[in-house]
């Protein structure tokens, strides 16, 4: 029987427990689309990566979610790299990624960052009324509209776009009650992948950094809030950079999230308001072996 390694890595985190769950499969050739997809369903993670060959890069990655191939996945991606990185494979450098996007640019450092070339910011003004949104995330109308003078609602897009909900404080967007319903209408009205209500009061800081924002990601059609999501976070970080809500001296955005999920973590951010680079750590939390289903096989995977 054909058995692979295969990694939970947490993204976007420094130790274990922490950040976005992750699969990585660190040698994928030979594996059948419907295995790769087996195998990202049987892990569950939200983006499972599978690391192949490739001619014209220095390595192919192919990411799927549980029911889908994804065609744009920076968690996986900085994950994957990471996993690389902890098993010697490779080390500092740049690299050219082939993915289902095109080909994405990656460097790994030597304090363990992994930075992947996220794409060009599209951002949307959006007409929907404030009433609509707080009724969408149980807040009160005020909470949303003493930011909104600065920072209006818009869609914000680096490969998937998300609704960006500025709140006044921390304080309100710690007690969101989401009407499941009512975020995926919001999110069928403007074309938006989710909901992203963020604040710049903030939780993290250290002697020598502070997190800029803190954001929750509501997904379409989930019921689950997502930890730590790099494609929302890329998208906001150059929504407030575009609109000047960022002091000149913040050279790098720390988005911060997933402590609501008791998985905090963070995505750093370098933008200019149009071009994005996202970027963090992670940590392998768990490293197996899983048995490959034969080829239109429906016997369920052994782990």
């Amino acid at each position: 029987m054909d058995t692979r390694q295969a990694l939970l890595v947490d993204a976007f985190a420094a130790e274990p427990t922490a950040g976005t769950p992750t699969g990585v499969v660190p040698e994928a050739d030979g594996l059948t689309d419907d295995q790769m997809q087996a195998v990202a369903s049987e892990l569950g993670a939200l983006e499972t990566a599978f690391v192949l060959p490739a001619e014209d890069a220095d390595r192919r990655l192919r990411c799927f979610s549980p029911t889908e191939e994804l065609t744009q996945a920076e968690t996986a991606t900085v994950a994957a790299h990471a996993a690389l990185s902890e098993r010697g494979e490779i080390g500092d450098g740049e690299w050219t990624v082939a993915t289902a996007a095109g080909e994405v640019a990656v460097e790994t450092k030597q304090n363990g960052m992994v930075w992947v070339e996220q794409g060009q910011a599209d951002i949307t003004e959006v007409d929907i009324p404030y009433t609509d949104v707080a009724d969408a995330l149980g807040l009160d109308e005020a909470t949303l509209k003493d930011v909104g003078a600065d920072l209006p609602l818009v869609t914000a897009d680096a490969g998937e776009p998300w609704l960006m909900v500025p709140v006044n404080y921390f304080e309100h967007l710690s007690n969101l009650s989401v009407d499941v319903a009512a975020v995926d209408s919001l999110c069928g009205r403007v074309d938006a992948a989710g909901v992203y209500p963020f604040t710049f009061d903030t939780v993290g800081a250290d002697a020598t950094r502070r997190s800029t924002f803190h954001g929750r990601a509501f997904r379409a059609g989930s019921r689950t809030e997502e930890p730590v999501t790099a494609a929302a976070s890329g998208a906001c970080a150059a929504f407030v950079r575009r609109y000047g809500a960022l002091d000149d001296t913040i050279e790098q955005i720390i988005a911060e999230g997933g402590h609501f999920r008791d998985r905090p973590g963070t995505v750093s951010v370098d933008t200019d308001g149009t071009e994005v680079w996202v970027g963090g750590r992670a940590v392998t939390a768990l490293d197996g072996t899983m048995t490959v289903p034969v080829v239109d096989d429906d016997d369920i995977i052994e782990a």
